[in-house]
């Protein structure tokens, strides 16, 4: 076996997102590769949770639809996972506390979970650990690589007794399965030696890429699944002398960010739908004003409140139109945490470079799922702040205009302060001066200077992915966080000598016209994969390049696809056209 998965099931307050992150983080320092994404519902304690991991000897990028071993700490975890069990997968629940019946094909494995932590000295929270040296139990894996996880987990916590207890706990865990079910075929699979990876989601990345990019202030309203952003950058205030402002609501939130980046400052601020609802009036502030702005919308399913801790990709249409009246933006669409890192880097010199807000639009399954990844290269990586006026250049100016109509619609940005660079910044329409006028040239030059900032922009972005054979059978079109599940399902595909090819739209605005033109406008079959309803990416692909995708893949039930899912409706679609 060169992979297994493994799942966990029970209630918020059981400990299943640490547990998840211990049992991911271990194999990861034992040179896996690993994948994990997690499951809750909107309530602060209750309701059915779930963590799952996938562990690999070979780069993997999404979940699997099948597990092979169940943790199942409620009679709730059976019944709702006891399907995903792989044949002769395992199940090991809490004996004496959940209740399963004899399962065909499937690896009972009855553990006193709750007490073996009591008479180990823990508490009943503790269970989970017994479930994780339990599980290390069924793995041909030295379980020294558990205990160190937990060790560091759960260092500087209460002391040393709080770690070494769930170190305990979870022996015990171990030795139990060891003596009890000694005829067991455990799971055997082999790293390819302890390299250095990082284990980090979406989120993380992202504020590692606007710390990266000298990002000073970040202001946000907590909001799922965009508030790990704020929590990770205030974890890191004083080592990157950031000012991390948590504001009484989205409103407050941008207008602070704006007028930070209006001071000179490198700002961001970041929400989901809901929130970004109420940023889009201070958006087209940015816009008139030609103030740097980077936006992280981190969608969730909505309308209104909708499913607030699970994924989508719904806001696409609302991103590109959001506040009122015409002026350009960019909106950069990550599908993976390197590209969250590098395009957060990028959104901040994108920002600056031509004064105007940059969205990088994300999801729940995005932002909160772990992965695998190399250290970021970061050799040749500049800060370009743009036309942004030095304190001696300013000395200079005779005649400072900061709205000035020239050939790159990008003008001289001066900073509050400046010697000889006083000008107005108002929300109505002015002239090169800033100076609010009405006259109807003087909003025809405005208009026209703003929107040729993007001509030029145009040119520098690559705003487009090709993985796979372009002469393919399929050609995939796709954007976000289904890039790893797409992945991973060619993978799969091949196996079964179907050839596709798939691309990744990186930057909704500026469209990649002409790379999506000379992969579709051939292509024998073109299939669209989307989570939500209407399938948005084709319709900006139809308006912007005329060509209509000749299948769609969507899905809006608030879960991302498996590779699985995919693989089934590609069949699907190969066998309808046989027919």
């Amino acid at each position: 076996m060169s992979e297994f998965s493994w799942k966990i099931g029970g209630e918020a307050g059981y400990g299943i997102m640490t547990t998840g992150f211990i049992l991911g983080k271990s194999f990861v320092r034992a040179g896996f590769f690993v994948f994990d994404t997690n499951e809750y519902p909107s309530l602060i304690r209750g309701g059915h949770n779930t963590y799952t991991v996938r562990i690999s000897e070979d780069p993997v990028f999404s979940h699997s639809k099948k597990i092979d071993i169940l943790v199942a700490l409620t009679d709730i975890a059976i019944e709702k996972h006891k399907k995903e069990v792989r044949k002769d997968g395992f199940i090991i629940y809490d004996e004496g506390f959940v209740n399963v019946k004899e399962l065909k094909g499937i690896n009972l494995i009855p553990v006193p979970l709750t007490k073996i932590a009591i008479e180990k000295g823990g508490q009943n929270i503790m269970r989970n650990n017994v479930a994780l040296g339990a599980s290390f139990a069924l793995i041909d894996v030295d379980p020294e690589i558990l205990y160190d996880a937990i060790r560091d987990t759960f260092k500087g916590k209460k002391g040393e007794d709080i770690a070494q207890t769930n170190i305990n706990v979870a022996k015990a865990g171990y030795e139990y399965v060891l003596e009890k079910f000694q005829n067991i075929n455990k799971i055997k699979i082999k790293s390819n030696g302890k390299q250095k990876r990082m284990y980090i989601n979406g989120n993380e990345a992202i504020a590692i890429g606007a710390i990266k990019a000298g990002c000073k202030f970040y202001a946000a309203y907590p909001m799922t699944p965009a508030s790990s952003i704020l929590h990770y950058l205030a974890s890191k205030e004083n080592d990157y002398n950031i000012i991390v402002k948590q504001t009484e609501d989205e409103i407050a939130a941008i207008h602070m960010a704006i007028g930070a980046s209006f001071a000179g400052v490198r700002a961001m601020t970041g929400t989901s739908g809901g929130g970004f609802s109420l940023m889009t009036e201070a958006l087209g502030l940015a816009a008139i004003t030609e103030t740097p702005l980077v936006v992280v919308l981190a969608q969730r399913p909505g309308p209104s409140t909708g499913l607030p801790t699970h994924t989508e990709q719904g806001d696409l249409r609302f991103a590109m139109h959001a506040s009122n009246g015409e002026f350009p933006r960019v909106i950069v669409a990550p599908g993976d945490v390197n590209e969250c890192f590098y395009e957060t880097f990028n959104a901040f010199n994108i920002a600056e470079k031509y004064q105007l807000p940059v969205i990088i639009i994300t999801d729940k399954f995005l932002a909160e799922s772990h992965a695998t990844t190399d250290p970021f290269f970061i050799d040749g990586m500049k800060i370009d702040r743009g036309q942004l006026l030095s304190e001696d250049k300013a000395k200079n100016i005779q005649d400072y205009k900061r709205y000035e109509n020239t050939i790159s619609g990008i003008s001289l940005r001066a900073l509050p302060s400046q010697e000889n660079t006083i000008f107005k910044a108002a929300t109505d329409e002015h002239d090169e001066y800033g100076r609010l006028s009405e006259e109807p040239a003087d909003r025809i030059i405005q208009v026209d200077k703003r929107f040729r900032k993007m001509k030029v922009l145009e040119t520098e972005i690559d705003g487009a992915k090709f993985y796979g054979d372009k002469d393919a059978e399929v050609i995939i079109v796709s954007w976000g966080s289904t890039k790893g599940p797409i992945l991973e399902a060619m993978k799969l595909l091949h196996k079964k000598d179907i050839k596709v090819g798939f691309l990744q739209i990186l930057y909704i605005i500026p469209f990649p016209v002409n790379k999506t033109k000379s992969f579709l406008e051939d292509a024998k079959k073109k299939i669209l994969i989307e989570n939500n309803k209407t399938g948005q990416l084709g319709s900006v692909i139809k308006e912007k390049t005329g060509i209509d995708m000749d299948y769609k893949i969507l899905k809006y039930d608030g879960r991302p696809f498996t590779p699985e899912e995919i693989v089934s409706q590609i069949e699907e679609v190969l066998i309808h056209d046989k027919l």
